[in-house]
């Protein structure tokens, strides 16, 4: 499913964010990537999404070479990749359903499609009777919920999450963190980057752990601390 072989990213004046990581996420997995701020976590999820290119090495997503594909057809590429951002990402302007629905009206979904998906989706999050009400009437939680429906409606085969409850409390990280294991078990590849190791000790996951930009250990379980 996932693939990095020797991949390095320098930044601009020599700044290295990874240094040959090897890494191997089958399909179907629920991976945790753990470690401190500048470790270079989220430079690997934007290598995932083709924001970045690798300076060195190669990635394969469902065993393509997405270094191969062209500027022009990178958003196909990402429609098979669902991301949810710390800060949410809402278009505040717009309802639940809309924000939910624009996901799919930017791959040019049929209408007859919009209207199946996006109350399936909403009805996953536990949102389905918030459809009319805007981001601002919402708890940061049901703020989240709404992204992670927004990342799924198009029924991406990998969610990516980078920092999904940083900005929760720790009841609404658990319900987060509960709905994303439940996409999980639908079958959804789920990649998370997280710095609350709270979590990630009692989900018992497969853990990642980098440091200055190299994996240091990938293990079923952890109990260091960063």
């Amino acid at each position: 499913m996932i693939k990095l072989e020797h991949v390095s990213k320098t930044y601009e004046k020599g700044v290295q964010a990874i240094t040959d990581v090897n890494l191997h996420i089958a399909p179907g997995e629920f991976v945790f990537i753990v470690g401190k701020s500048g470790s270079g976590k989220s430079t690997l999820l934007k290598l995932l999404q083709k924001e970045l290119a690798p300076t060195h090495g190669k990635i394969f997503v469902n065993k393509r070479d997405i270094g191969n594909i062209s500027r022009k057809n990178i958003p196909a590429y990402r429609r098979n990749i669902g991301v949810v951002f710390q800060n949410f990402r809402l278009l505040q302007d717009r309802s639940v359903y809309e924000n939910v629905a624009f996901a799919m009206r930017v791959v040019e979904a049929p209408k007859r499609d919009i209207k199946k998906k996006v109350p399936q989706m909403l009805s996953l999050v536990g949102l389905a009777a918030k459809y009319r009400s805007y981001p601002r009437e919402l708890s940061g939680g049901e703020q989240q919920r709404v992204a992670i429906a927004r990342a799924l409606v198009n029924e991406p085969r990998i969610l990516l999450a980078d920092e999904p409850t940083g900005n929760l409390d720790d009841t609404n990280a658990w319900e987060i963190m509960r709905l994303l294991e439940e996409i999980n078990k639908r079958g959804t590849t789920v990649v998370v980057v997280t710095h609350n190791m709270d979590i990630v000790r009692a989900m018992n996951k497969r853990v990642v752990t980098i440091k200055k930009g190299v994996i240091v250990s990938d293990e079923e379980d952890t109990d260091d601390e960063i």
